[in-house]
């Protein structure tokens, strides 16, 4: 039960999207903004306002890249990282106790 409280507790990771996010980020060094639109099939806004709530919980990096046009692209951090695989770990060991 106290696992169960400790997942309900975390607003971040707790939303799908932001999840979604942090689990396509896991094994990449860096994604593109435009590819997480694609991937998530979210709005331009509804993806930055997601990003913004990561990045101000220190789970994400969000920063400009120059190639042809300036981009944006965001990589995980070693919080974010840690903190998702210990709320994976989390609620694999609550589905397991069902």
């Amino acid at each position: 039960m106290e696992t169960l409280r400790e997942l309900s507790r975390n607003h971040i990771l707790g939303n799908p999207i932001r999840l979604g996010i942090m689990l396509y980020l896991l094994p990449r060094e860096k994604v593109l903004f435009r590819e997480l639109l694609q991937v998530l099939e979210v709005t331009p806004g509804n993806l930055d306002s997601h990003l913004r709530a990561l990045e101000k919980a220190g789970y994400v990096e969000i920063y400009k890249v120059f190639a042809d046009r300036p981009r944006t692209a965001v990589r995980i951090t070693e919080k974010g990282a840690e903190d998702t695989g210990k709320y994976l770990r989390a609620l694999k060991n609550v589905l397991n106790s069902l």
